[in-house]
């Protein structure tokens, strides 16, 4: 595999550079492509000075547990879990298009907390140039509370990110993009813990029968399942339809449907009205 090329390194050293800069720092870190690579490059600049912390809540994927859990036992990462109760938020329960800001204040006020108590002197999180794109209400969170994007003032962005990720042989520099569990809940669709289990359980299934990049969006008796576009023929065969079918039904769907328009980030933003807000994420 080739080095990156001068120019990333140097958007790396801009990273290091920002992160030395920042002192001792409290890492989101959900095992994701972003956060990962983020809390790798906290640790090679601030080694016990950068502190990796993974929010346990319903919303969280048992998978994404595994990876984060895997990536600092072999990277040696200071690392601990905390709990976030962003189920007690009325904002965040009621799943408005403002759903991520109402988590990620959760998320936030935790990790501000924990800087805190620890004497630590910044948090960090995993926002990169191209989330800029899409409608995130969570940067406004993150904003608000001073919640340091080296990522961002690096200007790295996701095929960056995986480029170093790859180069500095993380695990997750290939895995498929992902998010919280609510984030399969059309906005007005109130989150429950019953539901978010229910799409947990609807995804483990999917991935068993071979799909890598998956949505399962829960309508209520409609499961909406969303593959890469690659991934769409096989989809399409009988005997593998006939498994889809057999894999959600029992989780109490009664229709199980293809989008033919396949996997996409934002896919329950497309029904927002306007442009989103710089502020807005």
């Amino acid at each position: 595999m080739a080095p990156p090329a001068p120019a990333l390194l140097r958007k790396e050293a801009r990273l290091l550079e920002v992160l030395r800069g920042a002192g001792r720092v409290v890492v989101a870190y959900s095992g994701g492509v972003d956060s990962t690579y983020l809390a790798h490059a906290a640790h090679r600049a601030l080694g016990r000075g950068a502190l990796a912390v993974t929010a346990i809540s319903p919303s969280y994927p048992a998978h994404h547990r595994e990876m984060a859990e895997r990536v600092v036992r072999e990277r040696g990462m200071a690392h601990r879990f905390v709990e976030t109760r962003e189920m007690l938020r009325e904002g965040y329960r009621r799943n408005a298009p403002d759903r991520c800001y109402h988590c990620k204040s959760e998320l936030f006020d935790v990790l501000e907390a924990l800087r805190r108590e620890l004497g630590f002197d910044a948090v960090a999180y995993g926002i990169n140039t191209d989330d800029r794109g899409d409608y995130r209400p969570g940067h406004r969170a993150a904003e608000e509370r001073g919640i340091l994007a080296p990522l961002l003032e690096a200007g790295l962005g996701k095929a960056e990110i995986r480029e170093l990720s790859r180069a500095a042989g993380l695990p997750t520099a290939g895995i498929p993009a992902s998010a919280c569990l609510a984030s399969r809940l059309p906005y007005g669709t109130a989150v429950t813990e019953e539901r978010l289990a229910r799409i947990e359980r609807g995804e483990e299934a999917l991935r068993a029968l071979g799909f890598r990049q998956v949505r399962l969006r829960d309508h209520g008796e409609v499961a909406r399942i969303e593959i890469a576009p690659e991934e769409l023929p096989g989809a399409l065969d009988p005997a593998v339809a006939r498994a889809l079918v057999a894999a959600l039904k029992p989780l109490g769907f009664r229709y199980i449907a293809l989008d033919l328009e396949g996997y996409r980030t934002g896919a329950l933003n497309e029904g927002l009205a306007g442009p989103p807000t710089p502020s807005g994420g």
